[in-house]
């Protein structure tokens, strides 16, 4: 049986942050907030087109998470379009981002950390960068 492809990935979160992440992904990346089946937990789901991609989860007090990915989460990578644009909504918000090519295709890649410290990498074809 093999694997089609990622569904989604989730962040849980104390409720305060998970407010900063939720506006971080709306706002500066592009995902939209969208319907979320009714969990006996607060949380919300950001969705990519029609598809969920990143669910938020509020961590309870049993739960407590640290924060950043310092252990083997490195990053989630998007695949976007329209750089101009995004890179504008990235000066506009003041955010660090690092640029790179991925070798052979010229795919630009751009890199930064989300509110909580998680590597988001934002995939562009070459043709728009």
């Amino acid at each position: 049986m093999p694997v089609n492809a990622i569904a989604h990935y989730n962040l849980r979160v104390e409720r305060a942050l998970m407010e900063q992440l939720r506006e971080f992904y709306e706002q500066v990346i592009g995902l939209r907030l969208g319907p979320r089946p009714a969990f006996g937990s607060f949380g919300y789901w950001l969705y990519a087109g029609e598809q969920d991609v990143l669910h938020l989860s509020e961590e309870q007090a049993h739960d407590r998470r640290r924060i950043g990915s310092d252990l083997t989460f490195d990053h989630v990578a998007l695949a976007c379009s329209g750089w101009p644009a995004f890179e504008a909504r990235l000066q506009a918000h003041a955010l660090a981002y690092q640029l790179d090519r991925v070798p052979g295709d010229g795919r630009l890649q751009v890199f930064l950390r989300d509110p909580a410290g998680n590597g988001v990498e934002l995939i562009f074809s070459a043709g728009e960068a």
